[in-house]
């Protein structure tokens, strides 16, 4: 079930062939929208970088120590 609590609105400005790339990537995951499929890429872009996103609301955002 989608989360509703959700606030914030973003626009995003693409080129075609990044748009390409997204549906074809979306439709090999069989993600059910653009949305759905850019807001999973963006987790795991966030979490390739160190960044822990599925934590308490305190530490979102933030580079775990080293």
């Amino acid at each position: 079930m989608a989360d509703l609590t959700r606030a914030e609105r973003l626009q995003i400005m693409l080129t075609q062939e990044e748009v390409k790339a997204l549906d074809d990537w979306r439709f090999n995951m069989r993600m059910s929208s653009r949305a759905a499929a850019v807001r999973d890429l963006l987790k795991r872009g966030l979490q390739a970088e160190g960044f822990e996103i599925a934590v308490a609301k305190s530490r979102r955002g933030q580079r775990p120590s080293s």
